[in-house]
């Protein structure tokens, strides 16, 4: 992959609060996977081709095709977790651990496919009674920080409090604090596999924290980062080296050794 390619983006959305809650309704018409789908062509225009995918589709939308062809997957889910098949579990994992990108939102901290990566509960203190919420750059040098003003002022928001129950992050970029008095490590990132993940943590679907420009701002940084570095290219198999052929992988096939990335028939090199 060269950086004048567009990162292919796709936002998943849960899009169950959007037909059921009208105070969601309100403020999010289009549903969130669209507004957080806007948000980051708006920032990134050309640099990026944005589409959204929901729960409710085939497959949940995270088809072969579909992920095959994603560079960064951007994650919204909340109540129907359990709803998200394993099978699909499987197949995002695989291309995380394969080199695609993926940014967790908010509740999707609780996700099967966020718990999968991280390996924990993800479990964490929450409150929904419209605290403020800023948001502080603790990671100052970090491109996912590039213009976001300290701190970030989110006037209503769920609350998420320590202890959030996952590994040392790789690298902790933001921590907030709410007006109850709680703090969190709301923007962590990690490194799975030659995927690149990002969770970011405002986003509750009954506050337009998805409308606020540093929030996109963010997010669309997320992006940035997350883009695969190199061609996608296997992780779960595990290549064998040949005596003294220390730059060439292989694989063993009923038809004998194979090349590791082309799968194309080889012969032994003469000694």
């Amino acid at each position: 992959m060269t950086s004048t390619e567009p990162i292919r983006v796709v936002v998943w959305g849960e899009n169950r609060h959007e037909q059921v809650n009208p105070v969601v309704r309100g403020i999010y018409p289009d549903g969130m996977h669209n507004t957080i789908a806007d948000g980051i062509a708006d920032l990134l225009g050309g640099e990026v081709t944005v589409s959204t995918r929901v729960l409710d589709e085939p497959e949940h939308g995270m088809t072969e095709e579909t992920l095959a062809a994603t560079d960064v997957l951007l994650w919204w889910g909340h109540t129907a977790h359990e709803e998200v098949s394993d099978e699909v579990v499987d197949r995002i994992q695989r291309h995380v651990l394969e080199g695609m990108g993926i940014i967790v939102l908010h509740s999707g901290h609780h996700s099967k496919i966020f718990r999968r990566l991280m390996g924990t509960t993800c479990s964490l203190r929450w409150r929904n009674d419209g605290d403020s919420e800023l948001v502080w750059t603790i990671a100052p040098r970090h491109p996912i920080t590039e213009g976001v003003p300290q701190p970030i002022v989110i006037p209503g928001q769920e609350m998420y409090g320590e202890f959030f129950d996952i590994p040392e992050p790789d690298e902790l970029v933001f921590i907030s604090s709410f007006s109850g008095g709680e703090v969190f490590r709301s923007g962590v990132t990690y490194r799975r596999g030659y995927g690149r993940v990002f969770y970011f943590s405002p986003g509750d679907e009954v506050y337009p924290v998805y409308h606020h420009p540093d929030v996109q701002r963010v997010i669309a940084n997320g992006v940035q980062w997350a883009r695969p570095e190199r061609a996608r290219e296997s992780y779960l198999v595990t290549p064998m080296y040949l005596t003294g052929e220390f730059d060439r992988p292989v694989l063993t096939s009923p038809d004998g050794l194979v090349d590791y990335y082309t799968r194309e028939p080889i012969t032994p090199r003469e000694p």
